[in-house]
């Protein structure tokens, strides 16, 4: 019996939520007993080195320096390997399947995922690039057979938008799994973590929407108060703004940017407490990640995904975004409350982000009859 074949397609395996989910999935899909294709405008990036060694597995270069310039060879990817479903990730790159699909004359399902609430990413975003992807999804969402939502809140976003309600899934991020504990017990080798002083942990792209300056300047307050430290994970074009903050405020000693590591759960396991800051999300997997290990969250009360991963402040803090001060007195209450024992209740509550679950809402939406 010739095994099903369903594809993802997105623009790199670069440092990113999407890159990593993806990952994910490709994994849980071939234990399900799928073939899977991971086709990538250009096969870069670290999470290239993740990918399985899998008879049902194939990996696609269509070596495109832009996705837009992928279009050509994912159309002809569609018409020669006729997948029984393509799954595409990122705006840009569902644009460009959506095309594909028509140009192609592909009869297969697609399924396109939304990881970011738009109106708020866009609005707060520079560049006419970015302005117009709304419109752009206004007029081709509707084309593709599913659009998926990482949360309640992006699935109404959308809806605002004019995406219509039957259209969309909404599907959690596959986040909890066995490899993701076995990653967070990996050995850590940073002095930071030998030392007496609590250490907050803040993580994600250095870039304008993960709001790290409000981050920076809480810890300062935070400083005033006790003897702490920061550690900052991630890369990006706000590391040389970021560096400067810390220097400014006179805390550039107990301020560290180690760059991106494709390993973040052990950080998380032994830090003391972790903070989102971003001003908006589409999910915030790394709280999601936090809570299953135990380590104490703040997180800014941004749209979407925050408030419905920690049910309106049951899990952890939330703060308003962009304020420091809130955020400084969240933290100091979380450092002098500590670690709490994992309840059966929040055990529960996790498991809507396990990978199993994911993947076979994944399955259900893909291997669906039109």
């Amino acid at each position: 019996m010739v095994k099903e074949r369903v594809a993802l397609f997105l623009p790199s395996l670069r440092g990113g939520g999407a890159e990593r989910v993806a990952v994910k999935l490709v994994k849980g899909l071939l234990e399900e007993g799928l073939n899977v294709d991971l086709v990538l405008a250009k096969a870069e990036g670290p999470y290239l080195a993740e990918l399985p060694k899998h008879d049902g597995f194939r990996l696609f270069d269509l070596k495109s320096s832009r996705v837009l310039y992928a279009l050509p060879k994912l159309s002809m990817y569609l018409r020669r390997e006729r997948p029984l479903a393509l799954l595409s990730f990122m705006n840009h790159a569902n644009i460009i399947a959506i095309w594909a699909k028509v140009l192609s004359k592909y009869k297969g399902k697609l399924v396109v995922s939304e990881r970011t609430t738009l109106s708020v990413s866009c609005n707060l975003s520079k560049g006419i690039k970015v302005k117009f992807i709304p419109y752009l999804i206004k007029k081709y969402y509707p084309l593709a057979d599913t659009v998926v939502c990482i949360s309640e809140g992006v699935a109404r976003d959308l809806e605002s938008l004019g995406i219509p309600k039957e259209k969309l899934a909404v599907i959690y991020n596959p986040i909890i799994s066995q490899e993701f504990f076995d990653k967070a017990e990996e050995t850590l080798d940073h002095p930071w973590f030998s030392g007496k002083a609590p250490l907050i942990l803040g993580m994600g792209r250095l870039a304008v929407e993960k709001d790290f300056p409000t981050l920076i300047r809480a810890f300062y307050l935070v400083r005033q108060r006790k003897e702490a430290r920061l550690v900052i994970l991630g890369e990006g074009e706000e590391r040389e703004r970021l560096e400067q903050l810390a220097k400014e405020l006179g805390i550039a000693q107990d301020v560290d940017f180690p760059g991106f590591d494709p390993n973040p759960y052990r950080w998380m396991k032994r830090a003391s407490v972790f903070v989102l800051s971003s001003r908006w999300e589409g999910l915030g997997n790394v709280l999601i990640e936090a809570l299953a290990l135990g380590t104490p969250v703040v997180s800014t009360d941004c749209p979407s995904g925050p408030r419905e991963i920690l049910e309106d402040g049951k899990w952890g803090r939330l703060v308003p975004v962009g304020d420091p001060e809130s955020m400084a007195k969240a933290i100091l209450e979380a450092l002098e409350e500590g670690r709490k024992p994992m309840t059966r209740e929040l055990q529960a509550h996790l498991r809507k982000f396990s990978l199993k679950e994911a993947v076979n809402q994944y399955k259900e939406v893909l291997l669906d009859k039109i």
